[in-house]
């Protein structure tokens, strides 16, 4: 079976028509996966500039260093912004560098353009939105912050539900931190957990305007469909633009879709010419190679050995795209091949289990045990989630056992003393190989909310190169090797019992987590 004929029914208006089945010309190695350049833009760039990091603290001194050497644009996308010390340096280092860009003789080209949750950074009084203020007071011509709004809560679900509750509706979870050229993915948001002692994700493509420039559009037109926070701590939208809950709710998603698939469409353009433009230039320096000798050699750009695929899912927007590769990634996986999937909030959606369940490939999936939740030793009914996810898990593995599949499909529960654990993604290793030429990395974490509530976005990592291979093959096994496996007695130990009511309540409300 072809991706092309997996893809085929799934294919919605809002996401491009594909009109050449993909693997036909490079159907072996890494390039089995250029289907995907049918869908969304394709970025060749040399393994060179991509540098996969390790721990909360390397993500922590890598951001300031950044917002620091910044001259051009600084554009941060994530959930909220914390209210602590180590968030406040941030803050001082971007009033830092702004300062700087006034002083300097030219004009001023420095634009901060930040993008939130409105519901998770309003929370409370000392917020992501108060953090903020002083930098949109001092610096109302370069900075920019929008908190985006989901048009799902509204009406009186909007009156009536609960902060903190009324995050379960949906939120705009998308990681992105770039720097002039440089692009930092990750599922970490901007908060002290995710800088100490909360294990995560985080690879930094350096040197990449093509995808700063992509990822800098995305996040500006989510920012156009979102509310923008004023220097008085008040909220507006854009002149013209519909309202995100007082709007026409289905005229506000068909603007919010325009907007997105416009990005995507004409960065995958752009793409598409300037990789014909190299081909063709490449045929011609090939000739002339073959004419003047290797002296002519010197003005040929290097072939990328890298290609980034960057995945949107929008589902309130009509946009599926990250669903529709992860589950044809899943789908064409070959006997034989491995592939280590990790999530900090186990929870997968039926598809994705069936696919798990029902294909060839053998799966090592990572989650969190109870104590590296995220939600463990939470006030409230929150402190219940942690027993409802392990609920969850147990089910799974149930279903495991009774397939027979114990062997193909493992369970593995991250452990590690004063730490949490929030780290998603995948790497795929092809049948035969010690190596991963695939990663999926950013903020979904393959369950019902990334799919079908939250704003989402990761990028496919392919590579030929060994050395960066390498560098995904320790990032994996770093994590991996601070966990145990699951078997039927996990779920016998006196912190895995789970109460009636959780048992009750986890399949009405697993939807919302």
């Amino acid at each position: 079976r072809s991706s092309w004929l997996l893809l085929a029914p799934l294919l919605t208006p809002p996401v491009p028509v594909i009109t050449t089945p993909p693997c036909s010309l490079c159907p072996e190695g890494a390039h089995r996966f250029q289907w995907i350049r049918n869908l969304v833009p394709e970025f060749g760039i040399s393994s060179s500039h991509v540098k996969v990091l390790s721990s909360p603290a390397e993500f922590y001194e890598l951001l300031k260093v950044q917002i620091k050497t910044a001259k051009q644009r600084v554009v941060m996308a994530s959930l909220y912004l914390g209210t602590g010390l180590l968030e406040q340096e941030l803050v001082d280092c971007l009033e830092e560098t702004l300062e700087k860009s006034l002083q300097a003789k030219e004009s001023s080209n420095l634009r901060v353009s930040i993008l939130l949750d409105y519901t998770r950074g309003s929370r409370g009084r000392k917020n992501s939105r108060t953090m903020l203020i002083p930098l949109l007071q001092r610096f109302p011509e370069q900075v920019r912050v929008s908190l985006f709004h989901t048009p799902n809560l509204r009406g009186l679900l909007r009156l009536l539900i609960p902060e903190r509750f009324n995050e379960t509706i949906g939120l705009q979870h998308i990681k992105v931190y770039l720097f002039d050229d440089n692009v930092i993915l990750s599922g970490a948001n901007l908060s002290d957990l995710y800088f100490t002692n909360r294990q995560d994700r985080y690879v930094l493509l350096q040197d990449s305007p093509e995808i700063a420039d992509f990822f800098t559009e995305l996040v500006d037109a989510i920012g156009d469909v979102s509310l923008q926070l004023q220097q008085d701590d008040t909220v507006q939208m854009m002149e013209g633009m519909v309202h995100p809950y007082q709007g026409d709710k289905m005229a506000y998603c068909e603007i919010a879709n325009r907007r997105v698939m416009e990005v995507i469409n004409s960065a995958r353009t752009r793409q598409e010419l300037l990789h014909a433009k190299t081909f063709h230039s490449s045929q011609q320096g090939s000739s002339l190679l073959s004419q003047q000798g290797s002296q002519a050699s010197g003005g040929l750009k290097t072939e990328p050995d890298t290609w980034i695929y960057p995945l949107i899912q929008m589902k309130p927007f009509g946009i599926q795209i990250d669903e529709m590769v992860t589950e044809t990634l899943l789908t064409e996986a070959e006997r034989d091949a491995r592939i280590y999937l990790t999530t900090g909030y186990f929870n997968l959606t039926q598809a994705y289990m069936d696919l798990i369940l029902g294909t060839r490939a053998e799966y090592r999936i990572l989650l969190a045990s109870p104590e590296v939740n995220g939600f463990f030793g939470a006030k409230g009914v929150a402190g219940a989630i942690p027993a409802a996810y392990v609920y969850i898990e147990r089910q799974f593995y149930s279903e495991v056992c009774y397939l027979h599949q114990q062997e193909r499909v493992q369970l593995q529960e991250y452990s590690r003393a004063g730490w949490t654990f929030h780290a998603k993604g995948l790497w795929l290793y092809l049948a035969g190989s010690d190596l991963p030429c695939l990663t999926l990395i950013g903020s979904p974490n393959f369950g019902y909310r990334s799919v079908h509530r939250d704003l989402e976005a990761q990028v496919v990592i392919v590579t030929e190169n060994k050395a960066l291979q390498q560098q995904l093959h320790r990032e994996q096994e770093q994590l991996y090797l601070c966990s145990g496996v699951v078997s039927s007695s996990t779920f016998e130990q006196p912190n895995r019992y789970v109460k009636l009511w959780v048992k009750l309540v986890t399949p009405l409300i697993k939807n919302f987590f």
